[in-house]
């Protein structure tokens, strides 16, 4: 195969990173973003030369105001798109949000009209099916301390 072909068969997934917030009562903080239908977790795209990490830190910066320590990774979840693509979705702990820096986000108003925190049984009714197999594999992750790999949001079939 030539060096050419290879690239060409070379996966080239998009990459997302964000972050899973709680209260103090375990209850996860979801965004309304003003250009989707449903609920998100505060996150976004990996910019050029950025890892995870940092676009996780820099995002929620900017959706959200705040600059809290973001701890460990959670998940990883590849996400095949057919419209745009392969994704390789990062999701870290972002730990709790105490009332003071509850008092201090500030809503990237020309993308979200506003947050809130919900219980995880509540996160069907809010966000997308995927999206909530995500962060519940996340809210598991966290208690046990693990980290989990899912494809598509479901923990991929042994051997597949």
């Amino acid at each position: 195969m030539s060096e050419n072909e290879h690239e060409a068969k070379m996966a080239r997934p998009r990459m997302a990173a964000g972050a899973l917030f709680f209260d103090d009562v375990d209850r996860v903080l979801l965004v309304e973003p003003s250009y989707k239908d449903y609920r998100d977790i505060p996150g976004g795209y990996v910019e050029k030369g950025e890892s995870p990490l940092q676009a996780c830190v820099r995002e929620v910066h900017e959706e959200l105001g705040i600059k809290p320590h973001i701890g460990r990774l959670l998940v990883v979840d590849w996400a095949p798109n057919p419209g745009e693509g392969d994704k390789v979705l990062y999701l870290f702990d972002g730990g709790r949000v105490s009332p003071e820096q509850r008092q201090r986000i500030t809503l990237q108003a020309d993308e979200l009209r506003g947050y809130d925190f919900h219980d995880a049984e509540q996160l069907a009714e809010l966000t997308i099916p995927r999206l909530v197999r995500r962060i519940t594999a996340g809210i598991q992750a966290r208690m046990d301390g693990f980290t989990a790999y899912l494809e598509h949001g479901m923990l991929p079939e042994a051997g597949a």
